[in-house]
C-alpha cells in the first residue's frame, strides 16, 4: 500500500529495532520528507565518509545566497587557478573549465555541471562565487550544518574529495583529512534542502544535459543518479525517483541520497558505503521499496475530538461555571499497515492555564490552547522517531476552548460565596441528621 501523507505524525515513548531487510551498506536511513518521521535505520549515527553528497550543502547555500540577493543565477563567475586545476583533473568527475571563457560561466551553468555531473571544478567556483574563498566556503558550511541541527559531521572541503586529491590546494583540514557525515545528518541535510529549496530537483531531475552546448567545450553530462527515468544507464530506474546526490571515492565506497515521490508521498533514503556503483542503487531501491510497500496514512483522530471524561473544563472566577475544550485538527500518523489499533489519544494539559485542580481561571478566550493531544504507540514495529525536533513537536494537535468566558463581577462572585457557605452548612447539617439515625 502506498503512502499518503496529509498531516501529523505520532509520538511515542518506545523504540524497537529496525526489520532485517538485508541491505548491504554500512550505513542507512529513510525518512518521510513530509512530516520528517524515521521509517528505518542501520548505523545512522555513524561518522562515514559523504563523498560528493557534499555537495548538498553547497546546493543549500548557493540557494539561500540566491534568496538572499547576494548574486542571480546569471552572475559571471570568474575561474581560479584552483578551480581551473581541479577541472582538468581527468581522474575526477568534472567539466572541463576555461579562465577565457567568453562568454564568462555562469552561476546556473556552473550549478548545473555540480549537481548533475558532480563536476568538482565547477563546484570550487561557485563556493568561491559566493564565499569568495573556498576556506570562508567551509566555514559557512559548518557553520550551516550547525544551524540545521547536524550532530555528526566536519566538512574539509567544498567537493567530498579526499583532501589528498586536491594536490595540496585543500582549504581546511590536513592533507589526508576527508569530509565526515552519519546517514542521519545526511538525511537531514537532504530534507532541510527538499523543504527549503524544493526547485534543486527541478535540476536533480535532468537525466542528461549539454555543458556549453554548441561550442568546442561542449561536454554530454550524464546524471550519476541512474535510478532517474530517462537515463541512458539502463537497469536501474526506480519510479518516481527525481534526485537528489549520489557520492563516490575510494575510501568512502559508493553512497546515495535518493528521493522519490509516489502518490504524494514523498521519500528520502540515504546508503552509505556499499560495494559497487550498481549496489547503491539497488540498495537505495531494497529501502523505497520498504517505505511504499509496508507503510500507509491513517486519520486515527478526527477533528472536533473530545478527550474522555473531559469534554468540559470547569472555570472559576467566570460568568460559566464550565468552558467545552476539544481539538481543531485531525491527527494522521503513518504507520506499518495493520497497525491501526496501536494508536491511542493522550491529552497533556497547559499548566500554565490550569491549577492544581484542573480548573481554568476566567477570563478564557475561544481558542486558547488549553492542551495538546498527541498519540502513543503500542505495537512492536519500527518506531525510530523524527529527523528534527520541529518535525516532532508538529506531531501534535493543540486542544482549545471553544467559547469565551468572561469574568463574573464582584456581585456576582459574592454572591456565589455566600451561596456557597450556606450550602456548606446546609450539606453539614443533612450529614448530621443522618448520623442520628
Amino acid at each position: 500500500m502506498a503512502l499518503v501523507l496529509t498531516s501529523f505524525v505520532t509520538t511515542s515513548s518506545k523504540a524497537h529495532a529496525a526489520p532485517d531487510l538485508q541491505l548491504k551498506a554500512e550505513a542507512a536511513i529513510l525518512v518521510d520528507a513530509e512530516t520528517g518521521r524515521i521509517l528505518f535505520e542501520k548505523n545512522a549515527d555513524k561518522m562515514l565518509l559523504p563523498a560528493s553528497m557534499t555537495k548538498m550543502m553547497m546546493e543549500y547555500l548557493l540557494f539561500e545566497a540566491i534568496e538572499e540577493g547576494k548574486i542571480t543565477w546569471d552572475t559571471p563567475v570568474t575561474i581560479s587557478d584552483r578551480a581551473f586545476k581541479i577541472s582538468h583533473n581527468s581522474n575526477l568527475s568534472n567539466v572541463w573549465l576555461r579562465q577565457d571563457a567568453n562568454p564568462a560561466y555562469t552561476v546556473k551553468e556552473l550549478f548545473e555541471a555540480a549537481a548533475i555531473y558532480s563536476a568538482n571544478g565547477a563546484t570550487m567556483a561557485l563556493a568561491e562565487a559566493i564565499a569568495g574563498s573556498e576556506k570562508n566556503f567551509v566555514k559557512m558550511m559548518n557553520d550551516k550544518a550547525k544551524e540545521l541541527g547536524l550532530k555528526k559531521y566536519k566538512f574539509v572541503n567544498s567537493t567530498g574529495l579526499n583532501n589528498r586529491d586536491l594536490k595540496g590546494m585543500h582549504p581546511a583540514g590536513g592533507p589526508e583529512e576527508m569530509n565526515q557525515m552519519s546517514a542521519r545528518a545526511t538525511v537531514k541535510l537532504a530534507y532541510h534542502l527538499l523543504k527549503d529549496y524544493p526547485q534543486v530537483l527541478d535540476t536533480a531531475s535532468i537525466p542528461v544535459k549539454k555543458f556549453r552546448e554548441g561550442t568546442p567545450d561542449e561536454n554530454r553530462m550524464i546524471n550519476w543518479n541512474w535510478m532517474i527515468e530517462g537515463n541512458p544507464r539502463q537497469g536501474y530506474y526506480y519510479k518516481g525517483v527525481d534526485g537528489l546526490k549520489t557520492g563516490s571515492t575510494d575510501l568512502a565506497g559508493y553512497s546515495i541520497t535518493a528521493t522519490a515521490k509516489r502518490n504524494g508521498t514523498r521519500l528520502i533514503s540515504v546508503v552509505m558505503k556499499t560495494a559497487s556503483n550498481p549496489a547503491r542503487f539497488e540498495e537505495s531501491a531494497k529501502l523505497l521499496d520498504y517505505g511504499y510497500n509496508n507503510f500507509m496514512k491513517k486519520e486515527v483522530v478526527k477533528a472536533g475530538y473530545t478527550v474522555e471524561g473531559k469534554s468540559t473544563l470547569p472555570v472559576i472566577k467566570g460568568k460559566e461555571k464550565k468552558v467545552e475544550v476539544q481539538t481543531t485538527e485531525p491527527i494522521s500518523t503513518v504507520m506499518l499497515t495493520g497497525e491501526e489499533k496501536k494508536y491511542k489519544p493522550k491529552a497533556t494539559w497547559n499548566e500554565k492555564l490550569l491549577n492544581g485542580n484542573g480548573e481554568l481561571t476566567a477570563p478564557v478566550k475561544k481558542g486558547d490552547q488549553v492542551g495538546t493531544l498527541t498519540l502513543t504507540y503500542s505495537g512492536e514495529g519500527s518506531n525510530f522517531g523524527y529527523i528534527t525536533k520541529e518535525a516532532e513537536q508538529k506531531a501534535s494537535v493543540p486542544i482549545v476552548a471553544q467559547a469565551d468566558v468572561e469574568k463574573a463581577n464582584w456581585f456576582v462572585l459574592t454572591m456565589r460565596g455566600i451561596g456557597g457557605f450556606f450550602s456548606d452548612i446546609w450539606t453539614n447539617v443533612v450529614d448530621m441528621v443522618k448520623g442520628w439515625f
